[in-house]
């Protein structure tokens, strides 16, 4: 009975994370602020956040288990930075649905990269997944048809998933660091990567900080950062790894579901089709082979 329940609470939480992380692009989209500016509050708000939470809980940082990891933690952490501002410009530049597609192909460049970097086999089952995500990607991007992707929009969604699927390898690295040390060395450093950025590219506009656009930075540093991770990293623990790889395709789904409905943005049977094909082929390689 006991464990009926934490699974219950597990899938609650994981549920309650996707859903959240699926309306990030709907708030970004609402703060007129530059994609660095945002990224950098993210990451500041984030970080507070997950220290409140951790000295709410009693929980301090491992100080020797982050010393052993730091070099990967600070590579981590700037390019967690770098792929915040490209899927934040990506926003700017094509639909949310359709950042968020190019988004998720990081499962794909994490199989291509296995091989060599995991020492992974790539079995004809990812051979076949990579090669349908690729061509979902096509058919999202507008390429063919009447599409509404913009390229640069997809470029840039494509450049965010690159480096996720980076961060994604060099996590599988680390040793014997908690969730919670990782996230929060991983978000301060991605914080301190986007500050010179933002103070030598971005041209901030300080009235532009209106209490609407400060109330929208509010809520995408603290529920789509601190909140959101704390559920995804407590249920991750308490479900199987397929489980909680199954339940991530509710982030995309939501995402497109919110881009047409609220943001009333186009997406044509194409459009759909490939959103489709990238979403179930990395799916597909997530669940597990069966002899």
């Amino acid at each position: 009975m006991k464990n009926n329940r934490t699974t219950a609470i597990a899938l609650g939480k994981i549920t309650s994370s996707m859903v959240i992380f699926g309306t990030i692009g709907i708030f970004v989209r609402h703060i007129a602020l530059p994609s660095g500016t945002i990224a950098f509050v993210r990451g500041v708000l984030g970080t507070l956040f997950l220290l409140i939470i951790m000295l709410i809980g009693r929980k301090k940082l491992s100080l020797e288990a982050i010393k052993k990891n730091l070099i990967s933690l600070v590579i981590s952490g700037i390019f967690i930075g770098i792929n915040w501002i490209l899927l934040f410009e990506a926003y700017n530049y094509t639909t949310v649905a359709c950042a968020t597609v190019c988004y998720y192909l990081s499962p794909v460049f994490v199989m291509l990269a296995a091989p060599l970097v995991l020492r992974e086999k790539l079995t004809l089952k990812k051979t076949l997944c990579i090669l349908t995500a690729l061509v979902g990607v096509i058919l999202v991007s507008g390429v063919i048809g009447d599409g509404v992707g913009e390229l640069k929009g997809i470029f840039l969604g494509v450049g965010a998933a690159v480096f996720y699927a980076t961060v994604v390898l060099i996590n599988k690295q680390l040793k014997n660091i908690s969730s919670y040390d990782m996230t929060v060395i991983q978000l301060a450093c991605a914080a301190l990567t986007i500050l010179p950025y933002t103070l030598a590219v971005e041209n901030i506009d300080f009235a532009a900080f209106s209490p609407y656009a400060l109330l929208m930075l509010l809520i995408v540093g603290t529920v789509h950062t601190g909140l959101a991770y704390v559920m995804y990293f407590g249920a991750v623990k308490a479900l199987p790894a397929q489980t909680a790889a199954i339940f991530s395709y509710i982030d995309p789904a939501v995402a497109i579901l919110l881009s047409a409905l609220l943001l009333k943005e186009p997406i044509d049977a194409l459009g759909i089709m490939g959103a489709i094909l990238v979403l179930g082929s990395t799916l597909v390689c997530e669940l597990p082979s069966r002899k």
